[in-house]
């Protein structure tokens, strides 16, 4: 289900006060692949409730190049929301996902493991109210990048 960024807060709030534990993760899934599966089936293992935080169509483009994403964010939002593991999805444009992370306010933020927590400012935040960062690893040679030279004739 996507959920309107101005109403993510008390929507949260709400989840939280039936007593749901909230995990959030965030991304650009652009192209939906088993890693991006199994990470975010590991992600929903955390919690309640899964909250994908997806990256905008500019911050997409901002964050991989003019040629991404390959599909819009509305039909990305839908497929990834389309899986049962993910509960909510809500569309944020910045670089990183702070902004949304300090709205949110998860008990546990999840990320790949390429990611520690040094090079990851929003779970300094997460960490900074009393939540949990957790760290799934990533399924070796599955990316979108990967897919991209796959269909380009460009094996990685």
């Amino acid at each position: 289900m996507l959920i309107d960024r101005e109403k993510i807060a008390e929507f949260c709030e709400i989840l939280r006060a039936g007593g749901q534990k909230v995990v959030f993760t965030n991304g650009c899934f652009d192209i939906l692949h088993a890693g991006h599966v199994r990470y975010l089936q590991r992600a929903r293992s955390f919690g309640d409730c899964l909250v994908l935080g997806l990256n905008s169509d500019s911050s997409v483009r901002g964050l991989k190049g003019s040629s991404r994403p390959v599909n819009s964010e509305l039909e990305r939002a839908e497929v990834v929301g389309a899986l049962g593991c993910v509960d909510y999805v809500v569309i944020f444009n910045e670089a990183t996902a702070e902004e949304l992370i300090k709205l949110v306010r998860p008990d546990v933020y999840v990320k790949g493991g390429d990611y520690t927590i040094d090079t990851l400012p929003e779970g300094k935040i997460v960490l900074g109210y009393g939540g949990r960062v957790e760290f799934v690893n990533m399924v070796e040679g599955c990316s979108t990048s990967n897919v991209i030279a796959k269909i380009k004739g460009e094996s990685k």
